[in-house]
């Protein structure tokens, strides 16, 4: 009873802690857009019998088990005609569009179109079944609100805008061949085809399409590598799983197999490659927890402002700039990575040693006393980095409390990845400053011969 106030002992806290931890899910597959969609998928020649959609406590919608899953053995096969490619745009009622368009359209464009036209058509939709089972809106960085473009690293701000204006130019830059489509729509094409539409088809193919070269052709521009795959693209990524997914030329599916295998009843995940949590939130709207690939990104306006006082410092940004080393600098929780240390190890040079920056770039090490200068360098720049981290934090704190849901759900996205890198941020630190008093404590060490002075 609650008022005895009696303390819990340790096995109780444990038992307690594991339920917490239980991942629980609910069976999808019975709801009447998943029923359409498996009738859909099965009038094409797909079966499943090993996977269904369920919604899980952890990750929301996904793909369970309903037997164990052997090591090598296959999760899913979907045949060629149950995949979304621009084959079938260029088959389909828009192909006589594109094909006499004066300019060619990017497979990417030419898939976007199709979604909206289809979604557009609701029940004279034959892709309907599967339109209505892709999200309404996505946490991608395109759909950013401007106070969450705010509290982003800046690095991935940079690239968010970017991202952002791509999406428009794609939409302002194709109004001509929108326009030559009205007498397939029955509203003004403006209503239609509009930004809002096209961002929600542009991360519709982004973030759920798999990877397929297709041959090229004479109607289509650029390279075609996009299939949208029904079912097949519920499967959630964890960075820790092993699959091989590729086209199969014989069976004509595409084929994901496990490498490790899944008991029954859990999630069944697949891997999108070796991606840290910034790349993650860029291309899919999304962070993994414990990401083992993640990285803080360490921009050169950082470095700038952190090395103001040196007069050589433009000449030497131009000569890291010349050779590629201004770009993925970088600090996990085990440390800076050598990019980064390397590049702090030139930047303690003076302009008159300037004939030495080739070797230390090539790996030559430095003196103790410009060792030491780069590792409190290090230090600085994870201390300015986590001083940003919780600014951040403390911003998007304030926000969720007046947001409403759409920009939740993007603060959200931002605050994990934000706290993931509050975590490697703090850890890197720990871990520079035990070297730091590991070297203070090496009284009798003796100097390299072959150090930079």
């Amino acid at each position: 009873m609650r008022g005895r106030g009696c303390r819990v002992g340790r096995t109780a806290r444990k038992r307690r802690q594991r339920c917490e931890n239980i991942v629980q899910s609910v069976s999808l597959c019975h709801q009447s857009q998943y029923v359409r969609l498996m009738r859909f998928l099965h009038h094409r020649g797909f079966t499943s019998t090993l996977l269904q959609p369920a919604l899980f406590t952890d990750t929301g919608r996904g793909l369970q088990t309903l037997k164990n899953v052997k090591p090598g053995q296959q999760l899913i096969s979907l045949p060629e005609s149950c995949l979304l490619t621009t084959s079938t745009v260029l088959d389909s009622y828009l192909g006589q569009y594109i094909k006499s368009w004066t300019s060619r359209l990017s497979p990417l464009l030419a898939l976007c179109v199709f979604l909206v036209c289809e979604r557009h058509r609701e029940e004279a939709s034959d892709w309907l079944p599967y339109i209505d089972v892709l999200p309404t809106t996505y946490t991608c960085p395109c759909y950013f609100a401007d106070d969450v473009m705010v509290v982003l690293p800046i690095s991935v701000r940079r690239r968010a805008l970017e991202q952002r204006e791509a999406v428009r130019e794609i939409h302002s830059s194709n109004q001509d061949f929108f326009r030559s489509l009205q007498p397939i729509l029955s509203q003004p094409v403006e209503e239609v085809l509009t930004y809002e539409a096209i961002r929600w088809a542009w991360c519709s193919v982004n973030t759920r399409s798999v990877f397929m070269s297709h041959p090229s052709n004479n109607f289509l521009s650029g390279q075609d590598v996009y299939a949208l795959a029904p079912f097949l693209d519920l499967l959630n990524h964890r960075p820790d799983v092993q699959v091989k997914a590729n086209f199969n030329d014989v069976t004509r599916c595409y084929e994901i197999r496990s490498v490790s295998g899944t008991l029954c009843y859990q999630q069944a995940f697949i891997n999108y490659g070796s991606h840290d949590n910034q790349r993650l939130l860029l291309e899919y709207g999304f962070v993994a927890p414990g990401n083992p690939h993640s990285v803080v990104y360490v921009d050169t306006d950082l470095l700038c402002e952190l090395l103001r006082g040196d007069k050589s410092l433009d000449q030497k940004l131009k000569f890291l700039k010349e050779n590629k080393f201004l770009h993925n600098l970088t600090v996990s929780s085990e440390g800076p990575s050598w990019r980064l240390m390397t590049a702090l190890r030139l930047l303690s040079l003076p302009q008159t040693l300037y004939q030495q920056w080739k070797a230390v770039l090539l790996g030559q090490a430095v003196c103790e006393e410009r060792e030491r200068w780069s590792v409190q360098r290090a230090m600085t720049l994870c201390q300015r980095l986590l001083q940003d981290t919780h600014a951040a934090l403390e911003k998007i704190s304030h926000l969720l409390q007046q947001c409403d849901q759409s920009v939740r759900e993007q603060l959200d996205v931002v605050k994990s990845l934000r706290q993931e890198e509050r975590c490697i941020l703090g850890s890197c630190l720990e871990t520079l400053q035990s070297s730091q008093r590991q070297s203070d404590n090496m009284l009798s060490c003796q100097p390299n011969a072959d150090a930079v002075s």
